[in-house]
C-alpha cells in the first residue's frame, strides 16, 4: 500500500492510499467465498458457480466493496492509524478508482479529534461550601426511624385529626355518581390533606359503623368536569385506627440501632449524615473544578465527537428506563414529543461533556500521565468485587486501552482538584420587595 495524498481542513481530513494488486486480491476472493452460496447461476448448482462466471455476468469489480470490507482493518491500519491525527469513528469511503492493473486507489475521509488549547487547569477558583448538619435534620432521621417501627391500634371513639379512618365514599352530581367517586375501605389520613378541600374535615366526630353525607365543592383549578361543583358524598366510616408512635428515649435507641442510649444513635446519626454532606460538597467541588478547566480550553469541537456523546448519554438513560419498566419511545410519547425531541433535550449536556473529555484528554497528555500494570490489575479486581464477577470475565469485557484511558482520565480529574483553590460561596444577595 501506499499512501498519495493526505489533506487535513478543520476537523476532518482525507487520505487517498493505493491498495497493491495482491492485497485487494486477496479481499476479494474472500468476499466471493462467503457470497457465491447464495448466488444461482444458469448450468451450475446454487453456492458451485465459479468467480469468473459471475464476474462475467454481474461486473468484473462485482465483490470489490465487500472484498475491501475484508481488508479494510489492515488499510486502515496503514492510511490513517499511523498519520498524525487521530480518527473519530470509522472513515468513509468517498471515492474507489480500480486501474487497469487491478490497483485500487481509495479516497477515505475521516472526523478527526481537534486541536485542544489548554487554558488555565491548576489553581481554579472554585466555590466550597462546609458540611453541616442541624438539629432539625437529626431530629427529622429520629422521626423517621420512629415511624417505621410505629404500630397501628383500632380505637373506638369518634374521629379525630391525625387518625386513619378506614371508609366507604361514592360522589353524586346533582344524584348521578360521577366516574372517578367511589371507593371502598380506603384508608385517609385525616389531616394528610389528600382529599378535596372539607372533605377530611366533616370525617371528623364520626364513629365506626356510621354513614353520612358530605356537601363539597370542587375547586375551580379541579378536573374540567368537575371544576366549581357542588357534589355530595355518601360516606361509611369502616374503622378507625390510630399509629402508635414510639417515645425516643434510651429503649427506642436499643430497638432502632446497636447503641443503647438516645444520644449515643444521635452521635451517629450525626456522623453519617457530615460524611455524606462533605461527599456532596466533594462531588459538587470536583465537578465544579473540572467544568471550570473545561471552559478554559479552547477547543473546536467536532460533531461527531457531541453525536458519540450523545449516543453515549441516550444509551444510559435508555437503561435507566428500561429498569423502570418503560422503553425510550414510551417515556418520549408521555413527554409529549419524539427520540429526537429528546435527543435535542440532551445535546447541551453532551457539547459540556465532550469538551469535558478532550479537556481531562490534553490534561493527561500534557501532563505524560502514565497507568502502571499494577494499576490495572488493581482496577479489575475492583471492578470484579463491585459486579460479583471474576476478574478474568471482567478483563474480556473491559479492553485495557479502554480502562487505561479512564485511569488517565481519573489522574488528570486529581490534578485539576488538588490544584483547586477552594473559596467561601458568596452570600446570596436579599431582593427588595
Amino acid at each position: 500500500m501506499q499512501v498519495k495524498n493526505i489533506e487535513k481542513k478543520g476537523n476532518q481530513a482525507t487520505v487517498v492510499v493505493e491498495v497493491d494488486h495482491e492485497l485487494m486480491e486477496s479481499g476479494v476472493n474472500k468476499a466471493y467465498m462467503k457470497a457465491r452460496k447464495n448466488i444461482m447461476v444458469p448450468g451450475f448448482r446454487k453456492g458451485k458457480a465459479p468467480r469468473k462466471m459471475i464476474e462475467a455476468l454481474y461486473g468484473a469489480h462485482v465483490f470489490y466493496e465487500d472484498g475491501l470490507e475484508e481488508i479494510f482493518g489492515e488499510v486502515y491500519d496503514f492510511a490513517i492509524a499511523k498519520q498524525d491525527f487521530k480518527a473519530i469513528g470509522r472513515p468513509s469511503l468517498t471515492d474507489m478508482q480500480i486501474a487497469d492493473d487491478n490497483t485500487v486507489t481509495l479516497t477515505l475521509t475521516t472526523d478527526v479529534y481537534p486541536e485542544v488549547t489548554l487554558g488555565q487547569y491548576k489553581g481554579v477558583e472554585v466555590e466550597k461550601g462546609e458540611a453541616t448538619v442541624t438539629d432539625a435534620q437529626i431530629q427529622a432521621e429520629l422521626d423517621s426511624m420512629a415511624q417505621n417501627v410505629a404500630s397501628t391500634e383500632n380505637v373506638d371513639r369518634a374521629a379525630e385529626m391525625g387518625d386513619t379512618a378506614n371508609i366507604d365514599f361514592e360522589g353524586f352530581d346533582n344524584g348521578v355518581p360521577f366516574e372517578g367517586g367511589k371507593g371502598e375501605n380506603f384508608d385517609l389520613k385525616l389531616g394528610s390533606g389528600s382529599f378535596v378541600p372539607g372533605f377530611e374535615e366533616q370525617i371528623v366526630g364520626m364513629n365506626a359503623g356510621e354513614e353520612k353525607d358530605i356537601d363539597i365543592t370542587f375547586p375551580e383549578d379541579y378536573h374540567k368536569d368537575l371544576a366549581g361543583k357542588a357534589v355530595v358524598f355518601h360516606v361509611k366510616l369502616n374503622k378507625l385506627t390510630v399509629t402508635i408512635v414510639p417515645q425516643q428515649d434510651d429503649e427506642f435507641a436499643k430497638d432502632v440501632s446497636e447503641f443503647d442510649t438516645l444520644d449515643a444513635l444521635k452521635a451517629d446519626i450525626r456522623a453519617k449524615a457530615l460524611e455524606k454532606a462533605q461527599k456532596q460538597i466533594d462531588s459538587a467541588f470536583e465537578n465544579a473544578a473540572v467544568e471550570k478547566a473545561a471552559e478554559n480550553t479552547t477547543v473546536d469541537m467536532p460533531n461527531a465527537l457531541i453525536e458519540k456523546e450523545l449516543d453515549v448519554q441516550m444509551e444510559r438513560f435508555g437503561y435507566q428506563l428500561q429498569m423502570s419498566g418503560y422503553s425510550m419511545e414510551q417515556y418520549a410519547k408521555m413527554m409529549g414529543g419524539d427520540l429526537k425531541t429528546m435527543r435535542d433535550a440532551f445535546r447541551p449536556t453532551a457539547e459540556k461533556q465532550a469538551k469535558i473529555s478532550v479537556t481531562l484528554e490534553k490534561i493527561a497528555e500534557v501532563e505524560n500521565l502514565t497507568v502502571s500494570e499494577e494499576e490495572l490489575e488493581e482496577e479489575f479486581q475492583s471492578m470484579a468485587k463491585q459486579y460479583e464477577m471474576e476478574a478474568a470475565k471482567i478483563k474480556e469485557m473491559v479492553p485495557v486501552e479502554e480502562l487505561t484511558e479512564s485511569l488517565k482520565t481519573r489522574k488528570a480529574v486529581k490534578i485539576i482538584v488538588d490544584n483547586a483553590i477552594a473559596v467561601a460561596p458568596k452570600a446570596e444577595e436579599k431582593t427588595e420587595e
